[in-house]
């Protein structure tokens, strides 16, 4: 199989508060917009991806899947998303594995990591 490119669908109980969440909190990038203008679908840049919250759900997510996130500062993130009111589930922290990790959810409950690759983890030398 050759991937071309990849999508995180989401469907949301509450579309207008994920749009809030992922555009305005965690300031995702909006790569394309669709659907009527009072509730449209959003699709957001997620480095060599995309995130699309479309349609709706009528229960909660996050059951069997998480969203992963890598960015440049943890720390600085930490405090952006607590000073927004981002409960964080899981503070950041080293993880045996070597990388720093924090937990959040989404406003239905999706699990999200965001983790930082310390410039010694073996995971830098496929980034160069």
């Amino acid at each position: 199989m050759e991937v071309l490119s990849s999508r995180i669908l989401v469907r949301p109980s509450d579309p207008e508060r994920s749009r809030r969440f992922y555009r305005d909190i965690l300031g995702l990038a909006v790569y394309r917009e669709f659907g009527p203008a009072e509730d449209p679908g959003l699709v957001f840049f997620l480095g060599q991806g995309f995130l699309e919250l479309s349609g709706r759900s009528d229960g909660a997510g996050g059951q069997t899947s998480a969203v992963w996130l890598q960015v440049r500062d943890l720390s600085a993130e930490h405090g952006r998303l607590r000073d927004a009111g981002v409960g964080v589930v899981h503070p950041p922290r080293r993880e045996p594995w070597g990388l720093i990790e924090m937990w959040i959810e989404d406003p239905d409950g999706l699990p999200i990591v965001l983790v930082e690759i310390p410039d010694d983890h073996p995971l830098r030398r496929d980034q160069r």
